[in-house]
């Protein structure tokens, strides 16, 4: 186990691909249009989706003005954050922070008769392949994903209500011409659109909400993540939050103490850290796999420092 606080080595395009892998739901925009043409301002509201060939691919309920708007102009743009489920996205919101995501511009275009089967079809698929995966998730994994949110952090469950609820949809692609990265702290990168095309997202990807809010829930593995910091980087963290994943490892909020102030009293700040794997964690089970390692290690040197082990 090697700790660092500097960047993971995702290219921005994996990144990308990650994240648009992770989620379900994202942030239409498109713009308000009357028989005279297209106007200025923007309609935006929340959607799902779904990533097919690359590409996403969003049901618009009927009676939303998406399905007016894209008559007259089709183009639009398209928000995705990386998850941040239960106490992580009360702890952003409490520190002014913000989740990295993808902004996407381009065509918002209908589907026709059959192409809109077809992608009904892909999104049945989807729901029964990863229902069967996560029963056929092994012991460790199930005990990492134990204390997360069924609902909130499950893809399958939030795009159940697309097949089964009683709302109308009309499915639309989304024909990218550009994408940005945007960080947590609001910094924006261009990325190639073909370097976005050659990538493919981790396979962890689309089970990110269940394993960030699994560790975040659970107090045991949030200590786990205190020694990781004291252990790993030589850090005294008062709380720790994990606030992404992907192969290559993991990125912590860990709560350390700041330089005192002119009255010395103590004062915490949230700071980032970066804790990469030995191996690639190349699935679900993988990742989970050296995630508890690195807990039994932990716990075995802290024993080992105080005379226990």
């Amino acid at each position: 186990m090697k700790g660092s606080n500097r960047a993971t080595v995702l290219t921005l395009a994996e990144k990308c691909k990650n994240i648009l892998a992770s989620s379900w739901q994202g942030h239409l925009n498109t713009i308000k249009s009357d028989a005279k043409g297209s106007k200025e301002s923007i309609y935006t509201s929340k959607v799902k989706y779904i990533i097919k060939r690359g590409k996403p691919y969003i049901w618009v309920p009927e009676h939303e003005l998406h399905n007016v708007n894209t008559i007259i102009d089709e183009r639009g743009s398209f928000s995705v954050a990386s998850p941040f489920p239960g106490p992580l996205g009360k702890l952003l919101r409490s520190v002014n922070k913000f989740p990295a995501r993808v902004a996407l511009t381009g065509d918002v275009v209908p589907l026709k008769d059959k192409k809109a089967q077809s992608a009904a079809e892909s999104l049945k698929e989807l729901i029964l392949s990863e229902e069967k995966a996560v029963k056929e998730f092994s012991y460790t994994v199930s005990g990492v994903l134990s204390s997360s949110n069924l609902f909130s952090t499950s893809r399958s469950e939030n795009l159940k209500e697309l097949i089964d609820g009683d709302e109308k949809y009309v499915i639309y692609k989304f024909n990218l011409s550009s994408c940005m990265f945007v960080n947590g702290n609001g910094g924006t990168h261009e990325v190639d659109l073909e370097d976005i095309e050659k990538c493919k997202a981790d396979l962890l990807a689309p089970y990110s909400a269940k394993l960030i809010d699994g560790i975040n829930q659970s107090e045991a593995r949030r200590r786990g993540l205190i020694l990781f910091c004291f252990i790993y980087l030589n850090v005294n963290a008062r709380d720790a939050c994990i606030l992404s994943l992907d192969r290559n490892g993991f990125d912590v909020l860990g709560k350390v103490r700041s330089k005192a102030t002119n009255d010395e009293v103590d004062e915490y700040q949230w700071k980032q850290f970066r804790f990469t794997f030995k191996e690639e964690a190349r699935d679900v089970e993988s990742f989970c796999c050296q995630l508890v390692q690195m807990e039994e290690e932990a716990v075995k040197k802290v024993s080992s420092y105080s005379g226990l082990g």
